[in-house]
């Protein structure tokens, strides 16, 4: 029998980089991704409220707690952190580094603002589309794609799972993931 807080599990209601909403399933945390047409610049917000079909009838919050600045072609530009102990702007390059200098792209690690490093990796666990560990393997987060064969209405099915010991590195965990994505879909 299981004691203790579950891990939160955030819907990834679109499945785009940059226009989502990631509702934890037993609304405990909210949080909304926009990027406005033409421009390059992703913010994440965290939300009072689940998403729905009616999103853009409900207040945006002024401040994001997270900017996520590309360069016009996509690449990698700087993510600024705003109400988080790591304020400021870092290169994304610097923030999440490839783990090794020859190494895959798709597998880099970042300074959590508890001190800890964390890594995320394309398909480095069986069964998820990206896994988040600690240097010293231990689960952080994971991404999980719908099943083919489960039918899902007006959402992806994806879900973002993390991990109770690292619920205080939320917004984090959704930046480096979103950065993630990002490289993949660029290839850069």
């Amino acid at each position: 029998m299981r004691h203790g807080p579950l891990p939160l599990t955030f819907e990834d209601r679109t499945g785009q980089t940059t226009n989502t909403d990631f509702d934890e399933m037993y609304d405990r945390l909210f949080f909304h991704v926009a990027r406005l047409p033409g421009r390059t610049t992703t913010k994440i917000y965290q939300m009072n409220t689940r998403a729905s079909r009616h999103r853009s009838t409900l207040p945006i919050p002024n401040e994001a707690l997270i900017h996520l600045d590309f360069a016009q072609d996509e690449s990698l530009g700087t993510v600024s952190f705003f109400k988080s102990p790591l304020s400021g702007s870092i290169p994304m390059s610097r923030y999440l580094k490839k783990t090794t200098f020859f190494g895959s792209s798709l597998l880099r690690k970042f300074m959590g603002s508890d001190g800890r490093e964390y890594k995320w990796g394309y398909r480095i666990c069986a069964g998820q589309e990206w896994s988040c560990t600690t240097m010293d393997n231990m689960l952080v987060a994971h991404y999980d794609l719908k099943p083919p064969n489960v039918r899902t209405f007006d959402v992806t099915g994806n879900n973002l799972i993390i991990y109770e010991l690292y619920t205080h590195m939320v917004p984090e965990l959704i930046a480096s993931f979103l950065i993630m994505r990002h490289i993949a879909q660029f290839n850069l």
